[in-house]
């Protein structure tokens, strides 16, 4: 990857050179952060691409240089790229290389190679708490990505029908940070690979005032060598990579070493589906949306087989009986924009609800006991690879409670049991000066296999003021932000900070 990353340098620094006519913008950031309490509360760390510390006091210095696409549909093909890296105190490393990437687009489809923010598809990306799959709250993965980020209406549907998505490969950059944080003692994953796709279909004219979007995202974490506590009887395992990997990870598949008769799929597969309708006028916009996740089949289908013989023929399918699960966990979302109000423009309103996961029982067939249930899904967790996270962070929705806040050097999250409230709210009282308020409440049980004594509380706050010295459509500029953030309860302890970012963007040449 190191490779990787000084290619695409070399490319982008000659593109800067011989081609003089583009925009080229360098951003400039400084940003520090004192907390009272255990760490930084939640508002002030999480959905930030992983660019964030829960240490109490933190900052960073941040520099970077990006050549955005040209949005215009007369030119055929372009191209972008981007490097943006951060000198940080306090934070997981010292010095980040957060983004550094190059992009060719073809008509609708874009190649992009390296690390880059992706934003969330179908949420509001400044007041959501976050998706549960393709989140925006840890370090973005480098990766070889396909994709159609906007909408390509299907021909002969009178753009009635559009399609959008993704493919992409990487490897996760964290094993130093792993095996820091775990102290060569308990179970990480080195070199671990990592395979997302998406796609999504718009029906309804885009012109029109109704439109339905639904989607499926899906990942897999695959590859790479796995350890586990010395005590175990398999302490390394080494995780099945290269074109095999690759594709058990696109068509779930195969199965993680040792696990013989009750063979899985091979990786640590995960997904969500969605779903949005979008009510559009001129004075307001209400958006109503879903976000299940699922950790298997159990809770992508809602259905197993159940119809194995007894004894001999446990293994054996003999009747039509199925194991039917519930549509419990699942996050309900929404958005209402109200386009004439300047002082208050956007609410939006979340409920999530995980405590399901299939059910505390997970039983395969036997040769004395024959049912088969699927449940202890054990969401955001894995027994081999360590789960849905990158340098600590889930890669999800952050009311997870990310690896990072454990004391007990295991990489794991140790509340995903839960349910909450999520209310964010915008406005944008002068073309210079916007807002942003976050309120959540979440009440936690934890995990099946480590449930809390009892059920923890937790409400988390921020206010954030953000003012642009032009005005934020019209950049370059100097820009301040301030943030207050307050975490009060059992989940993520009594926490109350202060954040200040002060930016400057500059035109290098047009």
């Amino acid at each position: 990857m190191i490779k990787t990353h000084r290619l695409l340098l070399v490319l982008s620094l000659l593109t800067v050179a011989t081609i003089v006519t583009a925009q080229i913008e360098l951003r400039t950031e400084a940003q520090a952060s004192a907390a009272t309490g255990d760490n930084t509360p939640l508002w002030l760390n999480a959905n930030k691409y992983g660019l964030s510390s829960l240490e109490k006091f933190n900052g960073y210095l941040r520099v970077g240089v990006f050549r955005p696409l040209i949005a215009d549909s007369t030119h055929r093909w372009d191209y972008s790229f981007g490097a943006d890296v951060a000198v940080a105190a306090n934070f997981s490393s010292t010095f980040v290389l957060h983004q550094l990437y190059g992009e060719v687009r073809w008509l609708k489809g874009l190649l992009t190679i390296g690390s880059k923010e992706q934003p969330m598809q179908l949420k509001n990306n400044r007041l959501s708490s976050g998706s549960q799959t393709l989140g925006i709250n840890a370090r973005p993965v480098p990766s070889i990505r396909l994709s159609l980020p906007e909408y390509w209406n299907i021909p002969f549907t009178k753009k009635w029908v559009g399609i959008k998505g993704h493919i992409a490969y990487g490897m996760q950059t964290d094993d130093g940070w792993q095996r820091k944080f775990t102290e060569g003692i308990y179970k990480h994953t080195e070199h671990a690979k990592l395979h997302t796709k998406a796609g999504y279909i718009r029906v309804g004219r885009p012109d029109k005032p109704f439109t339905v979007e639904l989607g499926l995202e899906m990942a897999c974490q695959y590859g790479g060598t796995s350890y586990s506590d010395p005590s175990n009887p398999v302490p390394v395992i080494k995780n099945e990579d290269g074109v095999k990997g690759a594709l058990r990870a696109f068509i779930p598949s195969g199965g993680d070493v040792g696990e013989g008769l009750y063979e899985n799929k091979a990786g640590n597969h995960l997904g969500s589906y969605l779903l949005r309708f979008n009510f559009n006028y001129d004075k307001w916009y209400l958006g109503l949306y879903a976000d299940h996740f699922f950790e298997d089949h159990s809770q992508m289908f809602f259905i197993d087989y159940d119809g194995y013989g007894k004894g001999e023929e446990f293994n054996v399918w003999k009747d039509k009986r199925y194991f039917l699960y519930d549509l419990k966990d699942i996050m309900l979302g929404a958005e209402l924009k109200l386009r004439n109000f300047r002082w208050l423009n956007n609410i939006v309103l979340e409920y999530i609800y995980t405590k399901y996961q299939s059910g505390p029982i997970y039983h395969d067939r036997t040769y004395n006991l024959s049912d088969h249930i699927g449940g202890l899904d054990n969401y955001y967790n894995h027994y081999i690879h360590t789960g849905w996270q990158h340098w600590g962070q889930v890669m999800g929705n952050p009311l997870y409670r990310s690896p990072l806040y454990n004391d007990n050097s295991q990489i794991r999250v140790l509340n995903n049991r839960f349910w909450a409230w999520h209310l964010g709210i915008s406005g944008k009282p002068i073309d210079q000066l916007r807002y942003r308020v976050l309120a959540t409440w979440q009440r936690g049980w934890g995990l099946y296999d480590q449930p809390f004594t009892e059920p923890q509380n937790n409400l988390s706050l921020l206010a954030e003021a953000e003012y642009c010295f032009c005005d934020f459509s019209s950049m370059p500029g100097w820009g301040i932000k301030a943030s207050i953030g307050l975490d009060h309860g059992q989940l993520l302890g009594n926490n109350f900070g202060g954040q200040l970012t002060i930016t400057k963007r500059f035109n290098l040449w047009e």
